[in-house]
């Protein structure tokens, strides 16, 4: 079985890739990595329909290599990836946070929203269901850090972010990259933290396994 995990940030396979061989590793898994769609979305500012359209080339790709299932690992680009679902109803096409979302409901209605890449916070919040209290923090400088090489800085400014959402039920991690940093935020906040790669790995099997 061919699971294809498209990326729009360098440092997204890794943490997706530990999660597979830790809790699933008999899948194949087929990375597609456009970076330069972060790139984009930093310099507009803004989902555009050429953005759209390049989303949809590169699903286009995996399904030609006959994949059972599309994991997006890039958080801020949910409309993007609604567009593929409509393209290709017949396979699970999941978006990264999906899962997770669908685990915070059963934490609580209070959640702590941390992110490192800015737009994800634009675009996020309103894909949790009605009747939540979600509370966006954005980890200051630790995309940077990670950018540098810097995973320690990383994790400490995102533990450092964290602390505002000690009084959230429970805090998810919206970056695939920030998983790195969950057991950094759970000892600074005390709370469940849920993450991103973690949570679609639970899915994609309890669809597919």
């Amino acid at each position: 079985m061919r699971i294809a995990l498209i990326h729009a940030l360098r440092h997204s396979p890794a943490p997706i890739e530990a999660a597979f061989a830790a809790a699933w590793p008999s899948p194949q898994l087929m990375n597609l990595l456009d970076d330069s769609l972060s790139a984009d979305l930093a310099r507009d500012g803004r989902l555009t329909e050429a953005m759209s359209q390049r989303f949809v080339t590169l699903a286009r790709y995996a399904v030609a290599t006959d994949v059972a299932a599309i994991l997006f690992t890039c958080s801020a680009f949910g409309p993007c990836i609604d567009r593929v679902k409509q393209e290709f109803p017949g396979i699970p096409v999941l978006k990264p946070n999906e899962a997770m979302i669908e685990e915070a409901a059963a934490l609580g209605r209070r959640i702590g929203l941390l992110a490192t890449f800015a737009a994800t916070l634009r675009t996020m919040p309103a894909e949790f269901p009605a009747g939540f209290e979600v509370r966006p923090r954005l980890a200051e400088g630790a995309l940077a850090a990670l950018d540098a090489g810097d995973g320690a800085g990383h994790d400490r400014l995102a533990a450092e972010a964290a602390a505002s959402l000690a009084d959230c039920d429970a805090i998810a991690l919206a970056q695939f990259s920030l998983a790195r940093a969950r057991d950094a935020v759970a000892a600074r906040t005390g709370k469940p933290v849920l993450t991103t790669p973690d949570s679609a790995v639970r899915k994609l099997r309890g669809l597919l396994a």
